[in-house]
């Protein structure tokens, strides 16, 4: 393997270390609901989904779930769920 390679994975591996450095601008992604497969996209600093809730609420389960699963992968100014904890996931109401 060339020796500049092996600076590179050791960086990927570091990088990796910290996903914080991360941030998901655009996003298209298919999401199999309940009944239908849906798109679910973020692009141009806004959530799409083909789902019809979403094209009345402007915001929908997929794109929801969507932003859950990704965590701090997603900046705050783009997202509609709930705020992340310090460790990059949802909060959970307390009980």
């Amino acid at each position: 393997m060339h020796s500049s390679l092996y600076g590179k994975i050791a960086k990927a591996k570091q990088y990796a270390q910290e996903p914080e450095r991360l941030k998901i601008r655009a996003l298209e992604a298919s999401f199999d609901g309940d009944n239908t497969e849906n798109t679910v996209a973020l692009k141009d600093g806004a959530w799409h989904c083909t789902c019809n809730f979403f094209h009345e609420w402007g915001a929908c389960a997929h794109t929801m779930a969507t932003e859950r699963i990704l965590g701090h992968l997603i900046p705050d100014d783009l997202r509609q769920g709930e705020p992340l904890a310090e460790s990059g996931y949802p909060l959970l109401p307390q009980r």
